[in-house]
């Protein structure tokens, strides 16, 4: 194995950051740090922490221009996309932080003469956060603003295509005052992650990955009783009824399933279309996708950016060419977006049609600006279709009937249910899925409930 972590950018494969790894006496030395530094940390009150976390968030956005740099040559984000992301980690940390006081006060309970009751909510101890490349600062913020509010330490392993990330964010939080030990990033390799895991000293895992690595997660924390949260990727459909808006239903599932490359577990991977709009529909869908650029995401024109290396791309390109020897029809020449390769990370979109369930484009994970779509004849159908997979992270509905919408959502089996949007994380809304998309939570007040633990106090005042 290489003795450092090495990546390596989709722009131009040339090598763009290396990193010695962690050896095992320092990772040691980190773990028995975070722990002293978590029990002084978990003594100032919410206030106090928030004012330091609120000071790390400003330092944060103040390094938007180089963050969206970076993140283009770590994984291929137009650079015209960067301070999106930007955005969404405040916006994240914001309302996370803006909520602990109340969410993490004393549970009260009805009084009983001669005895005081309450419940605590105290810190779990050392969380350790696995994040991914792909949304590399709105995974990770999920979990590790939180923890840190809640009076935890944090060790993050980032993902090694986006190693700088989880440099930029320990950084802006340690220059606002936070404790060097209480927040800090270790370079890992896989086998090094799980022996952290099986260590001992940590309390809760927050992972955010594929299904492969979230049950390797598990495997590692057995037998060791630490709280284990996964977010494990999807195959998220969307409907589009009758009742449509067409134009505004195509122009926004478009960029739901081609926004990042479609690298991204909440994006939309396959989409059903009532008959009585379908042909309406595709004809919009193909005209928005074929106005996007692809190309160097250092260049401000770039709409679509290369995948994350050329294997990625490679097997997205698998999966159109097995469903059109199937009997589907790919909508996009390519011709029409000149920097697609073969054997590079650049693939132009594609929208495929004539599509069904024994086509692995409608089941398998993509994770790539490709989705397929097929003609549906009634809600039930619809319905049936969207809840035939493994992954349940989120779906959505298309449609002006709200009360429709809602009767929909109580029959689809998933995490979050849209109506009218997609792809997209509202912080005030618990972010969870079923199925093999994972388990546990993140954000909302329900998140910081795996974040602590809950301690009873019965005083009789009375004797």
């Amino acid at each position: 194995m290489s003795e450092s972590l090495k990546t390596i950018s989709p722009v131009d494969g040339s090598l763009y950051v290396e990193r010695a790894y962690t050896s095992p006496e320092k990772v040691e030395e980190m773990l028995s740090a975070a722990r002293a530094a978590q029990q002084e940390w978990q003594q100032k009150s919410v206030a106090e922490r928030a004012a330091i976390l609120e000071k790390g968030v400003d330092n944060f956005v103040a390094k938007k221009e180089l963050i969206a740099e970076e993140l283009a040559w770590q994984m291929g984000r137009p650079i015209r996309y960067g301070a999106g992301e930007v955005g969404g980690f405040e916006e994240r940390a914001r309302y996370m932080i803006s909520i602990a006081g109340e969410t993490l006060a004393d549970i009260a309970i009805p009084e009983k003469a001669g005895f005081t009751r309450y419940i605590k909510r105290e810190p779990i101890g050392v969380v350790f956060t696995i994040a991914p490349w792909n949304f590399p600062f709105m995974t990770a913020v999920n979990s590790i603003v939180p923890a840190l509010m809640a009076g935890n330490a944090v060790i993050l392993k980032h993902a090694a295509q986006t190693h700088l990330c989880g440099e930029r964010m320990v950084e802006s939080f340690i220059e606002a005052g936070l404790p060097e030990a209480l927040f800090q990033i270790v370079v890992a390799s896989h086998q090094l992650a799980a022996d952290i895991i099986g260590s001992d000293k940590i309390d809760y895992v927050c992972f955010t990955g594929s299904v492969p690595a979230g049950k390797a997660i598990e495997t590692a924390a057995v037998g060791h009783f630490i709280g284990v949260g996964l977010e494990l990727g999807g195959k998220d459909p969307a409907y589009v009824r009758s009742d449509a808006d067409v134009a505004y239903s195509a122009e926004n599932l478009v960029d739901g399933a081609m926004f990042n490359s479609g690298q991204s577990c909440c994006g939309i991977e396959r989409i059903y279309v009532h008959e009585d709009v379908y042909d309406a529909f595709i004809e919009k869908f193909v005209e928005v996708v074929k106005g996007y650029k692809l190309g160097n995401p250092t260049d401000p024109e770039t709409t679509l950016g290369p995948l994350v290396n050329a294997a990625a791309a490679d097997f997205v390109r698998g999966q159109v060419a097995d469903a059109v020897k199937a009997g589907a029809k790919a909508l996009i020449d390519p011709k029409l977006f000149p920097a697609d390769k073969a054997g590079t990370a650049y693939l132009a979109p594609d929208v495929v049609v004539d599509v069904d369930h024994s086509m692995r484009i409608m089941t398998e994970e993509s994770f790539g600006p490709v989705v397929g779509i097929m003609k549906v004849t009634s809600d039930e159908e619809a319905i049936r279709l969207m809840n035939d997979s493994e992954f349940g992270l989120t779906a959505s509905v298309w449609t002006t009937d709200e009360a429709a919408a809602v009767r929909i959502g109580d029959q689809v089996e998933t995490g979050t249910w849209f109506m009218n949007r997609c792809d997209y994380l509202d912080p005030a809304l618990a972010w969870t899925g079923v199925k093999n998309s994972g388990r546990g939570c993140t954000l909302s007040a329900v998140g910081y409930e795996s974040l602590t633990r809950p301690k009873s106090y019965h005083l009789r005042t009375a004797i």
